[in-house]
Formats: C-alpha cells, sequence, structure tokens
C-alpha cells in the first residue's frame, strides 16, 4: 500500500480530517473534516483494479450523497438558530446522513459491495478508523427512537447477511454492521463505553486482517488447505475468529460483557436479548469456518515447508492472537491486583 510518498501524504490527510472532524466546535467545522477524509481516502482505495475503481466510485457516490444531506441540514439548522435547539426534522437529517457515513443499517447497502473490491489493508482503514468521526458526531446529537432502530438492523441484518457469504471480506463487513449495532447499544447509555468497545474490536479485526492478509486468503475454501504446516497457526486464526464474535473466554467478549451489564442495569432487556440472540447467529458462522477447518479435510505432508513461517511478521502475528485469546485473563488479573 505505501509503495510511494504521496500513500503516505493521503493517509496523513485522511487522518488529519478525522481529526478535524472530531474536534471542531460547529458542524460545518464537522463537515469540512469529513469531506477532507473522504477524499484522501479516494486516492488510497483505488490502485489500478477494476474491482477497486468500482469500489471507489461506490464509496464516493454514497459518501457524497451523505455529505449533501449532512450540510443541508446543517444549513436548516443554522437558519433556525435563534430557537436555539434542533427540529426533529433537521435532527433526523443528521443523524441519518451520519449513520449512513458510518455503514450502519438500515442505510448499510454500500458496505459489503464496497469491502468487496478492496485490498486487506483498505479494508481495514474503512472498518475502523473511517468509521471513528461519524460515531463521535452520532455521539453529539443522539435520536433515541432512531438509534434503537438502527441498533436492532445492524445486529440483523449483520447476523443474517453474513450467513450464506463465502468471501471474507464480505463476510469481515457484515461482522463489521453486527459490532456497529453494539456500538449504537452502549453509546445508548455511556458516551465513554462505546469508545472502549471501539478500541477492542479496532485490535481484534487488525489482528484477523493482518493474518488474512499475510497469506492472500480471500474466500473460506482457502482457509482449509492454508494451514496445513502449522496446527498452531490454525489454532490461532480460528481462535481470534471466535474472539470477534465475542465467545466467553476470550478478549472480544469483555467489551460485550460491559455493554450487557450497562443495558441490563437500564432495564433493557428486550434489546439485550435480540442483540444476544443475534451474536450467536454472528457466532455460527464463526464457529462453521473453525469447524470445517479443524475436522475435516485434514492431512498432513510429508516434508515441511518452514520458509513462510520463520519471518518477523509471524512472530508479530502470534503476540497478538495470544493477547485476543488470553487478554480476558490478563485484563481481569491486573484488575483485581490493582
Amino acid at each position: 500500500m505505501f509503495n510511494n510518498s504521496s500513500k503516505i501524504m493521503f493517509m496523513i490527510i485522511l487522518m488529519m480530517g478525522s481529526l478535524i472532524s472530531i474536534s471542531a466546535n460547529s458542524w460545518l467545522g464537522a463537515w469540512m473534516g469529513l469531506e477532507i477524509n473522504l477524499l484522501a481516502f479516494i486516492p488510497l482505495m483505488s490502485d489500478n483494479k477494476l474491482m477497486s475503481t468500482e469500489s471507489s466510485l461506490k464509496y464516493f457516490l454514497t459518501q457524497a450523497l451523505a455529505s449533501a444531506v449532512f450540510l443541508f441540514a446543517v444549513i436548516l439548522y443554522l437558519l433556525n438558530y435563534n430557537k436555539m435547539n434542533f427540529n426533529n426534522i433537521t435532527e433526523m437529517m443528521i443523524f441519518s446522513s451520519l449513520l449512513l457515513k458510518s455503514g450502519s443499517a438500515p442505510f448499510h447497502f454500500w458496505f459489503p459491495n464496497v469491502m468487496e473490491g478492496l485490498s486487506w489493508l483498505n479494508s481495514l482503514i474503512l472498518m475502523t478508523w473511517q468509521k471513528i468521526a461519524p460515531l463521535m458526531l452520532i455521539s453529539y446529537i443522539i435520536m433515541k427512537p432512531l438509534m434503537l432502530i438502527s441498533i436492532i438492523l445492524s445486529s440483523l441484518i449483520g447476523a443474517l447477511g453474513g450467513l450464506n457469504q463465502t468471501s471474507l471480506r464480505k463476510l469481515m463487513a457484515y461482522s463489521s454492521i453486527n459490532h456497529l449495532g453494539w456500538m449504537l447499544a452502549s453509546m445508548y447509555n455511556s458516551n465513554t463505553m462505546w469508545m472502549n468497545y471501539f478500541m477492542f474490536y479496532m485490535f481484534l479485526t487488525f489482528s484477523m486482517i493482518f493474518m488474512f492478509n499475510m497469506f492472500k486468503t480471500s474466500h473460506i475454501n482457502q482457509l482449509f488447505t492454508l494451514f496445513f504446516n502449522s496446527k498452531i497457526l490454525k489454532y490461532f486464526l480460528f481462535l481470534n475468529l471466535l474472539s470477534l464474535g465475542g465467545l466467553p473466554p476470550f478478549l472480544g467478549f469483555l467489551p460485550k460483557w460491559l455493554i450487557i451489564q450497562s443495558l441490563s442495569i437500564n432495564n433493557q432487556f428486550f434489546l439485550l436479548t435480540f442483540m444476544v440472540l443475534m451474536t450467536l447467529i454472528t457466532l455460527y458462522f464463526y464457529m462453521r469456518l473453525c469447524y470445517s477447518a479443524f475436522m475435516l479435510n485434514y492431512f498432513e505432508n510429508n516434508w515441511m515447508i518452514k520458509s513462510m513461517y520463520n519471518s518477523m511478521n509471524m512472530s508479530i502475528m502470534m503476540i497478538f492472537s495470544l493477547f485476543s485469546s488470553f487478554g480476558l485473563f490478563l485484563i481481569y488479573s491486573l484488575y483485581y491486583l490493582f
């Protein structure tokens, strides 16, 4: 990705755009930051391949639509500034445009299709960094009825959409939509909890995509025959997957645990039950990957090819995988020690 200096420049501008958006003290300033971020990400997306060019065009059109609606709503707000409060239509327009920018349901339609055409590193940026500014702006303007609909739909679509996918990119995209539902639910009650969830999600997504990028995997059937030479590697890959799904002994369960606790304290039992059920469906399609790769279609070669398993990248991947597998025990121990 960073094969020339222009890519590094665009990456810095992209980060600066998000930071401008977060630190702006007016909605117009936030819009400017989002636009700078968008225009810096487009050159990073298009790397002279047909699929990535198509993806960058789809991304540009949806983001431009969201920006136009956002700007229109902000101008409407400024016209009514003397009233010192949002009217409901303006508030709804701003909120909907930010949901579209972040890829939350029911405005998720562009997200899996854009992901399908990107490289793994660009997918990582789209799933993590590109969500920070819209989510931060959503946390400033919480419309509880609309947010509730978005939480339910994100959980549902993120779970059911991944069931019939064979592409790992689309699988990760639907997983991201499901996680967005959890982030919005954490925002519903606490402003700092969604940031904690996002940090954990970012770490787990990075460790997964680092592996997929290293071994150049794009589809489920590649996973079955990938790690014949290293059982430990296969073990760590699938533990990472289960951790991302939020299975209790692993690190990915910790942020979900905090949100479950927060929702139960606030007596939101219907929302809590629905989200946990939808997460079980996402765990089902992760388990489907793991079960087939562990139990079926396994053989060992008579010779061992060790050259690809001795690199620096492998050591980094092992450290990430170990922490995502056993990080919950470490955090729990440190909490009780200090």
